[in-house]
């Protein structure tokens, strides 16, 4: 019986009958009461809240101040907890101390990865390195990771420690010295306010800079490289040899969705191929993380015991299951490697292996208790993860998982039934259990699919139900078994079986993909909408008991929350292009210029990209405009020189915005009342949108959303937000 039935019993029966709110109020404080053991598990909330805090500032904030601020809580929480004091009290200092060491803790991880940042340089370079990684393929060509070691024009101290480069032809393979001829810039900013900001990723990911070659690569001659550097080379190159293999053994389009899989390279996948795992909601299988992990390390985890039991020797002499914890250890360890070690395999390898520590220790494995260490360790080491949406998506969902598994009630065990009725009622178990588990995984990660994405694949649950069994039973396991022993000539068999895999998930993707209204679109909510989501799906997991459905209007807030007015016109970075907004769709100046950019901007504003129409608009080498005066609120001119002031004017005369590419020294009287943005502008302020206020314009830039802070450009837009 629960604590509420004990203090009935005690409860004399001549005793007045308690009334509605003493009810009420002995309710709530069994409720509270059932978290005894659950208070804990805030604690990395906490700690996440104080790292997304730090992400959230304007301005970068002074190291000692944190500090002080997470010793001062600290001891507060341990003088408290010496003093015998009461839970109420260590409690919200515990919660403070989280707080204020996820912001200490985000700052001295800024710091430690801080390197030089690629300036925007006007004319092309040279850049010498060595490339340690081939990352994708781009729209104009292969992506490389390097190490440059000169670039002409820029100090040894200011040189970036890595870059992305886009080069042209087949990528050369890691290890090797190349020359580009190149044109360098810092890393990309946002492509709206409030986008997903590619600059602060890069910075925690060590990359200075992005550079598009202009020529083909070239071998370059340079001295040997630093040992670590020549050891991630070496294992980069092994890692790309494996992933070449496997493509020589399947064809691209197989081997390209298996190598990616395995090695992480998306080199050979196509775009067409991406778009259908997206549309059908199984993207999340090409990327490698929490789900990878779990097959790989439970896999070898189930067929170590299983072989330890199959030996009576062994089996009474060690303990199976202990040394298939170890066994996982090491085969996450290993994927880890195998994989590149990005961002989302480096969190599930944390994930994972506190899970096997969890069974050395005996402890148990999955386990709110568990995956609250998991969250905690892996925000200590990579604060940053906090803000991006692999982490979000990954831990709501486990967590998720986790509650259901919780609530799940325990299967009664059969007697004496018949085998066929036994199989089929663990057949229907299963399919209940599959069905559940998908649906609620789905439901909490859709508030952060919806507001980073703006995309919802419609049918991802029934995609994902058909592809699981194929995917966690025989593609994921062969793969790993076919990769293992591919280096010694023995992988085939296993990389033909994860290639019918392959094909099979593919087949199921393009069929659902392909479905009437497979994809809706959904506009981004304002930015607090998610950490509300995010507390809501976290209360829902976390509370035990009933009152855990006060979370579920919290949970929902990215779907319920109101929308702003979407912006009437969009400037790009460096204003190369621009759109409005006309009858719910974004008409795009120039189709087919920064196109990733466009749509993005489009799918977070919920507007359909279109491009002009072909009628109603002068446009020439440098410029468009439309014929009729004001007829469209903006005018382009995107040449890098200035236009001359006659060309300038004629702009004026068309448009009530009038974008410039280049610095504009004077202003003819034509635009007088006018709206002029020039090249001063995007440098210092980056993309733009503009809503229209009767005669004036209400601008948000790109600089002002994002701040002063080590990633992002430096200084502040020297104009006010409003302009006519």
């Amino acid at each position: 019986m629960g604590a509420g039935s004990d203090r009935a019993a005690l409860i004399p029966p001549d005793a007045p009958k308690p009334s509605r709110y003493e009810r009420l109020r002995a309710w709530l404080a069994d409720q509270v009461a059932d978290q005894a053991d659950r208070w804990r598990l805030w604690a990395p909330v906490a700690f996440g809240g104080g790292c997304a805090l730090y992400f959230a500032l304007k301005s970068e904030p002074p190291l000692w101040p944190l500090l002080l601020a997470t010793g001062v809580t600290a001891a507060a929480w341990l003088g408290a907890r010496r003093r015998g004091l009461s839970r109420r009290w260590t409690l919200p200092l515990l919660m403070l101390a989280c707080l204020a060491g996820g912001v200490a803790a985000a700052k001295i991880r800024t710091l430690s990865v801080a390197g030089p940042i690629a300036p925007a340089m006007s004319e092309p370079t040279v850049i010498e390195g060595w490339v340690v990684d081939i990352d994708s393929r781009g729209e104009r060509g292969a992506r490389l990771v390097i190490a440059p070691v000169r670039v002409r024009g820029l100090e040894p101290e200011a040189t970036p420690i890595r870059l992305r480069a886009t080069v042209r032809g087949e990528p050369p393979p890691p290890g090797a010295p190349v020359r580009l001829f190149a044109i360098l810039n810092p890393p990309p900013a946002p492509a709206a306010p409030g986008a997903y900001d590619f600059g602060r990723n890069a910075w925690f990911q060590g990359l200075g800079g992005s550079a598009f070659a202009l020529g083909e690569t070239r071998p370059a001659v340079l001295d040997d490289p630093p040992w670590r550097l020549r050891m991630e080379m070496r294992v980069n190159a092994a890692r790309f040899a494996l992933a070449q293999a496997i493509v020589a053994r399947l064809g691209e389009r197989t081997g390209g969705v298996a190598a990616a899989m395995t090695t992480g390279h998306e080199t050979w996948i196509s775009p067409e191929d991406q778009q259908v795992m997206r549309d059908s909601g199984l993207a999340h299988i090409l990327s490698i993380s929490g789900l990878h992990m779990a097959i790989v390390g439970g896999f070898v985890f189930f067929a170590v015991r299983l072989g330890v039991a199959a030996w009576p020797w062994l089996a009474l002499r060690v303990s199976g299951k202990k040394v298939a914890a170890w066994a996982g250890l090491i085969a996450v360890g290993a994927y880890l490697i195998v994989s590149g070690a990005p961002p989302p395999a480096e969190r599930a390898a944390i994930t994972a292996s506190i899970a096997f520590l969890a069974v050395l220790l005996d402890r148990q494995a999955i386990s709110m208790h568990a995956l609250a260490v998991a969250a905690f360790a892996v925000l200590i080491l990579q604060p940053e993860a906090i803000v991006t949406p692999g982490f979000q998506m990954s831990f709501a969902a486990t967590a998720a998982l986790v509650a259901l598994a919780e609530s799940w009630p325990p299967r009664t065990r059969e007697i004496s039934a018949p085998w066929p009725i036994v199989w089929a009622q663990r057949l229907g178990n299963w399919l209940v259990i599959a069905v559940m588990a998908s649906l609620v995984a789905g439901l909490a990660t859709g508030p952060f699919a919806m507001q980073h994405f703006n995309r919802t694949a419609v049918y991802g649950l029934a995609a994902n139900l058909l592809t699981a069994p194929v995917a966690d039973f025989v593609m994921l396991p062969a793969l790993a078994l076919g990769a293992a022993l591919e280096p010694l000539g023995l992988g085939a068999p296993f990389l033909w079986v994860a290639g019918q895999g392959v094909d099979l998930m593919l087949a199921i993707g393009q069929g659902v993909a392909g479905l009437p209204g497979a994809v809706r679109t959904i506009p981004s909510a304002p930015a607090a909408a998610l950490p509300v989501a995010f507390i809501g799906v976290l209360f829902l997991c976390l509370w035990r008991g009933r009152l855990r459905w006060l979370g579920l209007p919290l949970a929902l807030a990215v779907l319920i929350w109101p929308r702003p007015p979407a912006p009437d016109v969009w400037i790009g970075d460096g204003g190369t292009n621009a759109a409005f907004r006309m009858e719910g769709h974004a008409v795009v100046l120039r189709p087919g210029v920064r196109q990733f950019a466009v749509d993005l901007w489009s799918r977070r504003r919920g507007l359909e990209a279109t491009a002009r129409p072909a009628e109603g608009w002068t446009c020439s080498r440098f410029s468009c405009a439309s014929v009729a005066r004001d007829a469209a609120p903006l005018a382009l001119w995107w040449g890098r020189r200035a236009p001359s002031s006659d060309q300038l004017a004629a702009l004026c005369a068309q448009a009530p915005i009038v974008s410039v590419r280049a610095v504009v020294e004077t202003l003819p009287s034509a635009c007088d009342g006018r709206l002029v943005l020039d090249g001063l502008d995007y440098a210092r302020g980056g993309a733009v949108e503009l809503w229209g206020e009767g005669a004036s314009w209400r601008a948000l830039w790109t600089a002002r959303a994002r701040g002063d802070r080590p990633w992002s450009r430096q200084g502040d837009p020297d104009f006010s937000d409003s302009g006519g």
